[in-house]
């Protein structure tokens, strides 16, 4: 006999994402896709509208210029596909410099992103988490939460895995998402 269908998650993003699978810390998810320029190019491809099972949640992380797209897409597959948008964390700017050698990424510029995807966010209706905010909650986020002042170390990932987590937990989702509402497959 066949149990329920387990729901779908898909991670879709930069190398932040990525990186934060890597360390294996929090929440599993099925798939990740690091496309950061090409993300709408592809999204037919990964996201096919035809298909006759959708992604149950889609946690999105890319630069905001993509972003109305790509919720615009995403929206379109199901009624009961559900996405967050991961909003930029801060960066440790002295750590990009010191292991990267390069000094591209200001948390003034960062800044700017987080706010425009805040306002996209509650514009079409989407669930957000604010890593900036998210992050200066912990005294020492720049000494411990990046591996090389972008990409997350174990303890940013643990941030990020428990936001994700309070998200899909307080949702109202029909059919909600949190794991203690699913139904058991194996008793």
């Amino acid at each position: 006999m066949v149990g329920p269908r387990r729901p779908q998650f898909v991670l879709f993003g930069s190398s932040i994402v990525q990186v934060a699978l890597v360390s294996k810390v929090g929440v599993r998810f099925s798939q990740t896709f690091t496309l950061e320029r090409k993300a709408v190019e592809v999204l037919d491809q990964i996201f096919r509208k035809d298909e006759a099972i959708q992604p149950s949640l889609v946690i999105v992380y890319f630069g905001v210029e993509n972003m109305r797209n790509i919720a615009i897409h995403l929206k379109s597959l199901s009624e009961k596909t559900r996405i967050i948008f991961l909003i930029a964390p801060p960066v440790n700017e002295a750590q990009i410099l010191q292991v990267l050698g390069v000094e591209d990424r200001k948390n003034e510029q960062c800044k700017k992103y987080a706010d425009a995807c805040v306002k996209l966010s509650h514009e079409m209706k989407i669930k957000a988490i604010d890593l900036c905010t998210a992050f200066k909650q912990q005294d020492d986020w720049l000494t411990t939460c990046f591996t090389d002042g972008i990409h997350l170390s174990p303890d940013g990932s643990k941030i990020v895995a428990k936001e994700i987590l309070k998200v899909i937990m307080e949702a109202d989702w029909k059919p909600s998402l949190d794991w203690e509402s699913l139904p058991v497959e194996f008793a």
